[in-house]
């Protein structure tokens, strides 16, 4: 693969992660805005009075609090994988690159475009 679409993944998977961990941030703060409407409701509606609709939306909003942080969870281990894949595909080009040049080196070597059916001929 040549170098330039190398970057261009790297980049690519970069653009990806800080995407994700945008959302993440967009997400945990949702979370804790509900943990905070869901502790006011809590404190600040008599016991005798949550009932009915109002019992169901202090619960509701605690269903909600748990799914939205479990969502951030989620992207958090996401953004862990995406950012373990940048490193290893950052080395890998590097060995690349690498072994390429050691084989540049190589007396005989052919580049790939001197080689039959490699060259422009071939394309």
């Amino acid at each position: 693969m040549p170098q330039a679409q190398n970057a261009s993944n790297s980049t690519a998977l970069e653009h990806a992660l800080d995407k994700n961990e945008a959302i993440q941030e967009a997400v945990g703060q949702s979370a804790a805005e509900l943990c905070v409407v869901n502790a006011v409701l809590t404190q600040e509606v008599p016991a005798h009075l949550q009932t009915g609709e109002v019992a169901l939306a202090i619960e509701r909003t605690e269903e909600l609090e748990n799914r939205i942080q479990n969502s951030a969870d989620e992207l958090a281990q996401v953004n862990l994988a995406l950012k373990e894949e940048i490193i290893l595909r950052a080395d890998l080009e590097r060995q690349l690159a690498s072994a390429q040049a050691a084989l540049e080196q190589t007396p005989g070597h052919f580049k790939a475009k001197d080689r039959p059916g490699q060259g422009a001929a071939a394309r």
